[in-house]
C-alpha cells in the first residue's frame, strides 16, 4: 500500500505565478535545462575524443528534477548534488567552462584537477562535493542542517541520492537522525528505475521509496521528475517547510536514466520499449511544449535562446582547454585542513 503523497502535475500559468515564477523566470528555467543537457552532450564528445580521463557519467533524463529543485533553493541554502544532477551546478552558478575544465582534470575546475571528473562543487556557491560512495554525502548534508539548527539560522540543506543508494546504511542513518531531530533538510531521490543493471523490483519491496519517510517521522512525496514545474513546486514546499521548523521531507523524483550507468555501459539490459516510453516524456521537450501553450514561447525566442546557449558552450570548451593542468607541487594543497581553517565556519 502506497503511503507517500503523489503530487499533481502543474497546470496553468496562473498556478505558476502563485508559486512565485514570472515569465522571465520560466525562460531562465528553460535556459538552465538547455545548458545542462548541452554541457553533458559536449562532455560526451570530449570523452570520445580522448580529452576526458576515466569514464564519463551523464544525467540525461534527470535535467528537470535537478533544475526544479535547485531553482526552489534559497541563496544561502546548501546542496549536495550527485553526478546525475548537473542542473544543480548550473542553477547555482558554476560556470560551464569550469565544469568542462573539471571533466578534463584542469586546474580551472572546481576540484582543480585533483579528484574524479564529475566530483565537483564550489563551496562558495553552497555546494558540497560528491564522493563515489554516493549516499555517504547524505550524513554530511544532515550535519549542515544540524549546524543551521544550532546556529539558529533559517537555512536548509538539500541532499540527493539514487534508488540504488537507498539500499545503503548511510541513507537510513541520515534520514533517521534528521527525523528524530526534525532538522531542516530535504532528501531528494532521483529514482531512475535502475541501480546500474538492477531493476527497481529487485531493489526494494515497498511501492515507492518515498513510502519510507513515514517510518522516519516525516512526509514522503512522489513527483514526476520530468515535469520541471511540478518538481519546483514540491521542492519549494518542502524547503520552506524545513526552513519554518517543520522538519525533513523525502521527495522522490520519478525519472529514467536515458543512457548507461556511464559511457562504458551500453545499457543493453534496459528493455527498449521502456526507454522509448520515457523518451516521449523528455523533460526539455515537455517544458518547451508547456511554454508554447501556456507562456507564449515563440520560435524567435527559442532560436535566440539556443543560439545563446551554443555560443556559451563553445566558448566554455575553448576556455577549459586553455586552462592548464595542475602543477605537481600543488597536489597536497586543499587536501588537508590547516589548523587555522578549523576555526572558520564552512558555508558561512
Amino acid at each position: 500500500m502506497a503511503l507517500a503523497r503523489e503530487a499533481e502535475p502543474v497546470g496553468s500559468l496562473h498556478e505558476i505565478r502563485e508559486a512565485g515564477l514570472a515569465r522571465d523566470d520560466l525562460l531562465t528555467i528553460y535556459r538552465h535545462l538547455l545548458v545542462t543537457r548541452g554541457v553533458e552532450e559536449r562532455g560526451h564528445i570530449l570523452y570520445r575524443q580522448g580529452k576526458i580521463p576515466g569514464s564519463f557519467y551523464t544525467g540525461r533524463g534527470n535535467e528537470a528534477a535537478a533544475v526544479g529543485v535547485a531553482t526552489a533553493m534559497g541563496p544561502h541554502d546548501v546542496g549536495a548534488p550527485l553526478h546525475r544532477d548537473m542542473g544543480v551546478q548550473i542553477v547555482r552558478g558554476v560556470e560551464p567552462w569550469r565544469i568542462f575544465a573539471n571533466y578534463m582534470g584542469r586546474a580551472g575546475g572546481p576540484a582543480k584537477g585533483k579528484d574524479g571528473n564529475v566530483h565537483m562543487a564550489d563551496d562558495h556557491l553552497g555546494l558540497i562535493a560528491m564522493v563515489s560512495h554516493l549516499p555517504a554525502v547524505m550524513p554530511v548534508a544532515v550535519g549542515c542542517a544540524l549546524a543551521f539548527r544550532i546556529r539558529e539560522e533559517a537555512r536548509v540543506a538539500v541532499t540527493w541520492f539514487g534508488d540504488g543508494a537507498s539500499a545503503r546504511g548511510d541513507t537510513h542513518e541520515a534520514m533517521n537522525f534528521a527525523g528524530v531531530r526534525r532538522l531542516p533538510v530535504v532528501f531528494v531521490c532521483d529514482n531512475n528505475h535502475w541501480a546500474y543493471s538492477t531493476p527497481s523490483h529487485l531493489e526494494y519491496a515497498c511501492d515507492r521509496i518515498a513510502d519510507r519517510a513515514q517510518a522516519y517521522g516525516f512526509e514522503g512525496v512522489v513527483v514526476d521528475g520530468t515535469d520541471v514545474l511540478a518538481v519546483y513546486r514540491e521542492a519549494g514546499r518542502a524547503i520552506e517547510k524545513a526552513r519554518a521548523g517543520g522538519g525533513p521531507t523525502l521527495l522522490e523524483c520519478e525519472t529514467m536514466r536515458m543512457e548507461g550507468h556511464a559511457a562504458h555501459d551500453d545499457a543493453s539490459y534496459v528493455p527498449r520499449e521502456m526507454l522509448e516510453a520515457w523518451a516521449e516524456r523528455d523533460p526539455i521537450d515537455r517544458f518547451r511544449a508547456w511554454l508554447r501553450e501556456h507562456a507564449g514561447l515563440t520560435e524567435g525566442e527559442e532560436d535566440d535562446l539556443r543560439s545563446d546557449v551554443k555560443r556559451l558552450l563553445e566558448d566554455a570548451v575553448r576556455r577549459a582547454e586553455e586552462s592548464p593542468l595542475p602543477e605537481p607541487e600543488t597536489a597536497l594543497e586543499g587536501v588537508y585542513a590547516e589548523p587555522g581553517e578549523l576555526d572558520v565556519l564552512h558555508f558561512p
